[in-house]
């Protein structure tokens, strides 16, 4: 099973893009390089990164521009890297939605270390605002909240009713509370408790078959005896 968070890395720099490829895959990252942003353009849709490392000077489309095609498109975290270290090219960059910013030539643990903070930070389940984050791990799958859809690992879409998508985000929205059928009705469906009403185990029963690493033993979306069901994103 594959629940390493994907990572692309763009950069017109051969040098440097094996670096950088070589280095997040020895730390356990699914990763792809692009060296320009033709061929991002192309792999993203393919591969749907958690985060892309991209330079912000490159011939042809520069990151900043790829930056903000990444962010309106709602696809991934970006780390921006460039030569430029001045406050003006972080604040551009920053503005156009890169979630950090990392000035050449940089030291391999401090790229470890952003990587780390980001991906923590853009894919958890803690809400922010009233909101979770764009893109939340759930067990083997993750879920765009903004598409409204799940990936699972091979970046495949997993089909999800209307239905089985709001009961899900209702968990991603109380992770790690314990939620009784009652409270699952009224926050996912805004339906009263009915003791003859079985949907809510039925939906549960098919969402532990798409996220769970295995569903006879859920670790993910796990019963609690006497409280209902809670969601340990993790599995932990």
């Amino acid at each position: 099973m594959n629940t390493r968070a994907r990572i692309v890395v763009c950069d017109d720099d051969q040098d440097v893009r094996e670096l950088l490829y070589d280095l997040l895959r020895k730390d356990g990252y699914d990763v792809e390089a692009a060296q320009d942003g033709i061929a991002l353009r192309r792999l993203v849709p393919k591969f749907r990164p958690d985060l892309v490392v991209c330079d912000l000077m490159m011939p042809g489309e520069d990151g900043l521009s790829l930056t903000r095609w990444l962010r309106g498109e709602g696809h991934s975290a970006v780390l921006m890297l460039t030569a430029m270290g001045s406050t003006t090219d972080r604040i551009v960059g920053l503005e156009m939605g890169a979630d950090d910013y990392l000035a050449k030539p940089f030291e391999p643990a401090e790229l470890r270390a952003r990587v780390k903070a980001i991906l923590r930070r853009t894919m958890s389940a803690t809400v922010a605002a009233g909101r979770p984050a764009a893109r939340v791990k759930v067990g083997r799958c993750v879920v765009d909240t903004e598409m409204k859809a799940m990936f699972d690992e091979n970046g495949e879409k997993v089909d999800l009713t209307a239905m089985e998508y709001d009961l899900l985000y209702t968990f991603i929205t109380h992770a790690r509370r314990p939620l009784n059928r009652d409270q699952l009705l009224e926050l996912a469906h805004h339906k009263k408790w009915d003791p003859y009403d079985r949907s809510i185990d039925m939906r549960i029963a098919r969402l532990r078959k798409k996220i769970e690493f295995d569903p006879s033993k859920p670790a993910v979306l796990k019963t609690m005896r006497g409280e209902g069901y809670m969601l340990v994103p993790d599995g932990e």
